[in-house]
């Protein structure tokens, strides 16, 4: 029986769920979830992520760990970490770019956080002597940590609310007369359907409890983390759950575990769970912007250079990457740190 047949005999029995629980089943259902059994990245799967654009991008955050680590003094030893690694791509092109700084390399002790089977598999392919825990708090303390967490934020569960002439009241995924999945809102003593055009206001408590799960890390440990994702910078209405396959976009409700199912990070609500929880925080600013900052252009140049024949291929990489109409104004950097740190790229 496929998700979508068991979600539609569950909710027929159990009634409607948030779209929050919804999220999660699609993405980390062990038998059916996207993540859990057929993550597809890249140029022939359903999405292509920052670091699979160009070697740029990896090389670069590599030089923002070296510079963060310099920052907090060269400790002898700290975690390398990333969350939500991808096939591995990010942090191989990172180590590459951080072989000029050898006191940086034999000081990292180098920890992946990643729940999908599949794509630990793919992760150790790529990356030697790396370990692996399924949460950041498997990964151990006592030491300062770089983190970096690229399009991880953007997969985790959110909550809609709806407006009616009544209130705000949550939408929920239930069935159709005829038993297709379909959204509704929850019961409310007004019983009101929302206008045309109603607003839609969405909230994550996954995404801010990491944020300040960060935040307590760095504030304890010594360290910063580096949040780079797409979403909003100021608090904004608007329905932004969207499902990817094949490059193309699909109801949500189409083909659960078949797509990859996000929403727009809400980086102003991030700011706010990591300072509560203790931490220096920074942006967010523009990822066109804050590569800028950190020397594509030079980067570029370099490789272009390098190889001349490659030039037109190198431009279309940079502009994927730093143009407004691309991913440079929609997807944002943030850091969180240890109080008093000043993060690099955010001057």
């Amino acid at each position: 029986m496929s998700l979508k047949d068991r979600l539609k005999a569950e909710i027929a029995q159990g009634g409607p769920i948030p779209v929050a629980d919804y999220m999660v089943r699609c993405l980390h259902d062990p038998r059916d979830g996207y993540y859990a059994t057929r993550p597809a990245i890249g140029g022939g799967g359903d999405f292509v992520t920052a670091p699979m654009v160009s070697q740029m991008f990896g090389e670069l955050i590599g030089l923002w760990c070296v510079e963060t680590w310099a920052r907090l003094g060269r400790p002898e030893r700290f975690r390398l970490v990333e969350m939500g690694p991808g096939d591995g791509t990010l942090m191989s092109d990172l180590l590459r770019a951080v072989k000029l700084a050898p006191e940086f390399t034999a000081a990292a002790d180098l920890w992946l956080v990643e729940t999908s089977d599949p794509l630990k598999a793919a992760q150790g392919e790529k990356l030697s002597g790396a370990q692996w825990a399924d949460t950041l708090d498997g990964v151990p303390d006592g030491a300062p940590v770089i983190l970096v967490a690229n399009e991880l934020f953007d997969c985790l569960p959110i909550r809609q609310f709806v407006q009616t002439p009544g209130g705000w009241v949550e939408r929920l995924v239930g069935l159709t007369p005829d038993g297709e999945l379909t959204f509704g809102l929850a019961p409310s003593e007004h019983g009101q359907a929302p206008e045309d055009g109603a607003m839609v206001l969405e909230v994550s408590p996954a995404q801010e409890a990491l944020a300040a799960a960060l935040a307590e890390r760095v504030t304890r440990d010594g360290g910063a983390a580096l949040v780079i994702d797409y979403g909003r910078d100021q608090p904004e209405f608007g329905d932004t759950l969207q499902a990817l396959k094949g490059h193309e976009k699909l109801g949500p409700l189409d083909a659960p575990g078949m797509s990859d199912l996000t929403a727009h990070v809400d980086f102003p609500a991030l700011l706010t769970a990591a300072r509560e929880a203790g931490a220096e925080t920074a942006g967010p600013v523009p990822q066109g912007l804050f590569l800028g900052r950190l020397g594509i252009q030079h980067r570029a140049e370099a490789l272009i250079a390098a190889r001349p024949d490659r030039s037109m291929v190198v431009g279309r990489q940079l502009a994927r990457l730093v143009a407004p109409d691309q991913m440079g104004e929609l997807f944002k950097a943030m850091c969180i740190a240890q109080p008093g740190f000043a993060a690099p790229g955010f001057e």
